[in-house]
């Protein structure tokens, strides 16, 4: 059950997809700069779930196993951001990223840089860009690559209790239709303030309209 104390309004919810996807479209740009080819980036929805109900919505689309690039992030909010990928979709992506004409093992070989910095700067877009919006700062980990189910991505356990904000993402690049999902594992207080901090954006913006 998620309390009500952090359930996004519509408004709210339309401003965070928006301040996200300014967030994504400044990593695709970095992205394009990166690997000379057009990366369009963008996150359709945003929903609040629990750490399980965010496990049960990967696992119900993706049947293969899941790589992560993972940063903790500490600020008025504090949490842990996920760039999920299916396993099937990350060597594409890597490929994608590294151009050139390598043998499927010289991929592999590579895969951990490039999905660590490819993470890096989409994940460093998002909340940097959400930060600067909310006029806060954040402090972000080094990114770490990890592979696993929903469950083990999560930290799903008996006694969970941080909830997701769960974005999808659709992320095509050079042709290549490969989706994926940002996760933001926050507290309860997390959330709450970041609730706050949408209210206060919404409060400018429509006070700057008027």
């Amino acid at each position: 059950m998620i309390p009500d104390s952090v359930l996004l309004s519509d408004l709210e919810r339309d401003a965070l997809t928006e301040i996200v996807n300014i967030g994504v479209s400044r990593a695709a740009s970095s992205l394009r700069k990166m690997i000379n080819d057009q990366v369009l980036l963008s996150v359709p929805s945003i929903e609040v779930v629990s750490q399980r109900r965010a496990a049960r919505l990967i696992s119900e689309r993706e049947v293969t196993d899941l790589i992560a690039v993972r940063q903790d992030f500490t600020g008025p909010f504090s949490g842990r951001a996920l760039l999920i990928f299916p396993e099937t979709n990350s060597l594409e992506l890597v490929r994608a990223v590294v151009g050139g004409n390598f043998t499927v093992q010289e991929v592999i070989d590579m895969e951990h840089e490039a999905l660590a910095e490819t993470g890096n700067i989409i994940l460093n877009s998002c909340l940097a860009t959400m930060a600067n919006m909310l006029k806060r700062s954040l402090t972000m980990t080094l990114p770490e690559v990890l592979r696993g189910s929903g469950a083990s991505l999560f930290e799903v356990t008996a006694t969970s209790e941080g909830l997701v904000l769960f974005l999808y993402i659709d992320f095509a690049v050079r042709n290549l239709d490969i989706r994926g999902y940002i996760a933001m594992i926050l507290d309860i207080p997390s959330l709450e303030t970041l609730k706050e901090l949408l209210d206060e954006f919404i409060e400018r913006v429509v006070g700057e309209d008027l």
